[in-house]
């Protein structure tokens, strides 16, 4: 038969996490595992913005045609500004375009075979750790996967060997960059650790990827894109991939953009029609949904007022409950060990439990997170935090 020496691979570690906290009938349990946002209740909601934009779409839209190659045209010139600036030198001089992608993976999909299509050899740098999926998009498109460090066997931020590291990666290499919010870490660099990276880009000449998953998350939509923007600034050529999953509760709708800088407006034309030759050969044209619901909100005064204070709201929210994690930790002596919970961004925390902790906190108490110690803060109840520090306890004695 043709199909008999297909084999099984495993499933995806997370999505199993999902499929177990499901079948787990303890009330109490706690799922940390998942990357998405859950506010009080424990859901994941559509938030207000978008649901007023999506209203205004269903009375308003008068097509499902294809919308091109390049996505939606006014997504596309709202994202640029969201992410580069609305008074970016880079967006007036014509040097910046961004392409419509199938989420944030999508975007990411596309920088890894533009690279591989059209910048044969270059290798990739990855932070060690990153997001998982980071690993297999870029080996799938036949690109060599390197490391630099990131955080020590300490659970520390070890800039020292990141920077040592990234001066030694071969010139032309491309260096994968989280622009605020670590995936899976939560630790971000400084102003000044920035520009430390961003001297050693520019003396190696790297050409610098950045992954903008959290804008807003982290300090806010203005503060989260500091980074970013630097670079732009200072580098004539860079990528960003930026998604619209968290910031807008997109999941499942798919939205996200493929960012790239250039050295002049025409040679942007060139990089834009690569681009859109490659996305015709992975998915054609985007999904729309989620790019009209984005380019509704942005372009409307009164909407995109309302979505920054949700997401200010859901980035408030998620510090809260950081703080209030270290607090309920306090009386079991674990505050200090745990201090690092406070100074992360985002949705994520590498706490620094053990696989094996991890295991008791899922086999004794129902707490659900990845084998790493990586947990989705944003996924605690906060009504419940004291039941979640005397489970961290427990394994911690």
């Amino acid at each position: 038969m043709h199909f008999d020496a297909i084999g099984r691979v495993p499933g995806d570690p997370i999505l199993g996490l999902m499929e177990a906290y499901g079948a787990d009938s303890n009330p109490n349990k706690f799922d940390l595992g998942v990357g998405v946002y859950k506010d009080a209740l424990g859901l994941t909601p559509i938030l207000a913005s978008v649901k007023l934009a999506e209203q205004r779409l269903v009375d308003s839209q008068a097509t499902k045609t294809y919308i091109g190659g390049h996505g939606d045209a006014v997504f596309g010139r709202l994202i640029n500004e969201l992410v580069l600036g609305a008074d970016s030198s880079l967006i007036q001089e014509k040097r910046a375009g961004a392409t419509q992608t199938p989420g944030g993976t999508g975007a990411l999909r596309l920088s890894a075979d533009f690279i591989a299509q059209c910048l044969p050899g270059r290798g990739v740098w990855l932070s060690n750790p990153t997001w998982p999926i980071h690993e297999t998009i870029f080996a799938t498109a036949g690109l060599k996967v390197s490391h630099y460090p990131y955080v020590d066997a300490d659970n520390r931020l070890d800039f020292e060997a990141m920077l040592a590291t990234l001066s030694q990666i071969p010139k032309g290499d491309v260096v994968l960059l989280h622009a605020c919010c670590h995936n899976p870490t939560g630790f971000d660099l400084s102003h000044e650790q920035w520009r430390q990276v961003l001297d050693v880009v520019r003396s190696r000449n790297l050409l610098p990827l950045i992954d903008f998953a959290y804008q807003g998350f982290g300090d806010g939509l203005e503060q989260d894109a500091w980074a970013v923007r630097l670079f732009a600034q200072a580098l004539p050529e860079m990528l960003v991939t930026s998604s619209c999953s968290k910031n807008f509760g997109l999941y499942r709708d798919r939205t996200g953009a493929l960012i790239v800088c250039a050295a002049d407006a025409e040679k942007l034309v060139d990089i834009r029609s690569q681009l859109a030759n490659i996305a015709r050969n992975l998915w054609s044209t985007p999904p729309d949904h989620g790019a009209a619901v984005v380019a509704t909100i942005l372009g409307d005064a009164q909407l995109k007022s309302l979505w920054a204070d949700e997401v200010q709201a859901m980035r408030l929210r998620i510090a809260l409950l950081r703080n209030g994690l270290l607090e309920a930790l306090e009386p079991h002596g674990l505050r200090e060990r745990f201090a690092h919970i406070g100074v992360q961004r985002g949705m994520f925390s590498y706490t620094g439990l053990t696989p094996g902790q991890v295991k008791h906190l899922r086999e004794r108490h129902s707490v659900y997170m990845v084998g790493t110690g990586r947990a989705n803060v944003a996924g605690i109840d906060a009504t419940r935090l004291g039941l979640l520090a005397e489970a961290i306890a427990d394994v911690c004695k």
